[in-house]
């Protein structure tokens, strides 16, 4: 935990318990929003192929955690770590220049 927390610049053991809390219940809310969604918007297996039909849920998965990451790290008190988290995921996948 001690390399960790040295990496992440964290400073105490009750800021790294809420950045994992954040993480959690971020992914779980990520997951669990896309299928109403795309329920709402009348998109289910019987309307779309399988492959587009989980293509566009993927989407939609990860749109909502880039999103609900800001959203609960804030909440959370933690905004400054997951903006920096956040601008370093999307850099690495080619969002780069949007934050210059």
């Amino acid at each position: 935990m001690k390399k960790l927390k040295k990496r992440w610049g964290i400073t105490s053991n009750f800021q790294l318990v809420t950045i994992f809390l954040v993480f959690a219940l971020n992914g779980s809310i990520a997951v669990g929003f896309a299928k109403p969604l795309l329920n709402f918007l009348g998109i289910t297996l019987d309307t779309l192929p399988p492959f587009l039909f989980w293509t566009l849920r993927i989407l939609v998965m990860f749109v909502t955690y880039q999103v609900f990451l800001i959203i609960l790290g804030t909440l959370f008190g933690q905004k400054d770590f997951f903006w920096s988290m956040e601008k370093k995921m999307l850099s690495r996948i080619g969002f780069k220049r949007f934050f210059k």
